[in-house]
């Protein structure tokens, strides 16, 4: 039996017993760039707060191996990993973190990239460990690294669902761009992958909607891929401060621009037809397709 039927296998057994105890999916949300300093990262924490702010229970996976942008924003330095799990046979329970508002937050830790060689002990126990995450959330989001580097597109491959954060800059456009293309281009890729944009430190929402257009106009031509535009956040001093704060606008300032931004994104996210099952298939799906069962 090869690493891939075994952990169809396992997966399958975790599958049927979530099933008999109707625990409940959480549906898992990426949030992707193709460069840095877009605010991907400011991006994911302002909807888990938004999220937790409609009565949901919210966990951020941090998959950004090279920094640590979300708990310098949480001002929560965590303990342990993900890595503590799989190698260690921590519970999953014990490496999360809480920040503001008692959202949770998990660092990834650079183990999570190649797993292809655990036993089926331990793969057992980290499937049981991640699934454990759809009982204590309704919405897992995760913040992947920047770039196209082969863990980013990893997540990626996994996602039923990827929010891309672009800004105004050329190579921002240029780089999207180039994510999307790189993403197509994989065998693994899911035509029924919802693609949305967000347009990020923009003057105004006709900008941003000027900067989709212009992304989306070659995405649809030379690749073929239909995206959609989720969003526009515009760059006023209120994000700016809370940034330089390391703080969310959407706790510092409720009221800014950016922050009720945040919310019209939050709720387009959540008034999603509840006929499209693809958004609710949980962590172990999710993992399943990470590992490219």
């Amino acid at each position: 039996m090869d690493q891939a039927e075994k952990l169809r296998n396992i997966i399958k057994k975790n599958q049927i017993s979530s099933s008999e105890s109707k625990v409940q999916t959480a549906r898992v949300i990426t949030v992707s760039s193709g460069k840095g300093g877009v605010g991907k990262s400011n991006v994911a924490i302002n909807l888990a707060v938004q999220f937790k702010k409609m009565g949901k229970k919210v966990l951020i996976l941090d998959a950004d191996f090279g920094l640590a942008n979300i708990e310098v924003m949480f001002g929560a330095i965590p303990k342990y990993s993900l890595a503590d799990v799989i190698y260690k046979g921590m519970g999953i329970r014990d490496v999360i973190t809480n920040g503001p508002m008692d959202i949770g937050f998990i660092s990834g830790g650079s183990g999570v990239v190649g797993m292809n060689n655990l036993g089926s002990d331990t793969l057992n126990f980290l499937v049981k460990n991640i699934a454990k995450l759809d009982e204590m959330a309704d919405v897992v989001i995760i913040d992947t690294g920047a770039g196209i580097s082969e863990a980013v597109l990893e997540f990626l491959l996994a996602s039923e669902e990827i929010i891309l954060v672009t800004t105004p800059e050329p190579t921002s456009i240029t780089d999207s761009y180039s994510l999307l293309k790189a993403l197509k281009s994989n065998s693994r890729f899911r035509n029924e992958t919802k693609l949305r944009v967000i347009a990020n430190k923009v003057a105004s929402t006709e900008d941003g909607q000027q900067l989709y257009h212009k992304l989306a106009t070659v995405v649809e031509q030379y690749l073929g891929l239909e995206t959609s535009l989720l969003g526009v956040i515009p760059q006023d001093v209120a994000l700016k401060n809370a940034v330089m704060q390391q703080s969310p606008v959407t706790i510092a300032s409720p009221s800014a621009q950016s922050a009720r931004a945040f919310q019209d994104i939050a709720d387009t996210l959540m008034n999603v037809p509840h006929t499209d099952k693809v958004y609710k298939k949980g962590m172990a799906a999710f993992f399943a397709r990470f590992t490219g069962t």
